[in-house]
């Protein structure tokens, strides 16, 4: 098994909280008020907002809701997301 880089442990922790949000999401449908199933939830979506914050600031922007200069569109500037390579 190839050792992952910085970049690529980065955006496989913030999938791993996309996957547990969405799990989270199906489950609170059906248990509306389970406060462990709320509680699961806000932890994290609130890791998943740190990890992103995280890769935006050493890597750029994921989503073009992320871009945060006024200065300039990073967006454009830097590779998109599917074209960085994972060094």
């Amino acid at each position: 098994m190839p050792i992952l880089s910085e970049k690529e442990r980065l955006l496989r922790k913030i999938q791993a909280c996309s996957f547990a949000l969405v799990e989270a999401n199906l489950y609170l449908d059906s248990h509306p008020t389970c406060r462990d199933g709320l509680a699961y939830f806000a932890r994290h979506k609130a890791e998943k907002e740190k990890l992103i914050a995280q890769y935006n600031e050493k890597y750029g922007p994921l989503t073009i809701t992320q871009n945060n200069s006024s200065k300039k569109w990073e967006w454009v500037t830097s590779p998109f997301p599917w074209e960085r390579s994972v060094d």
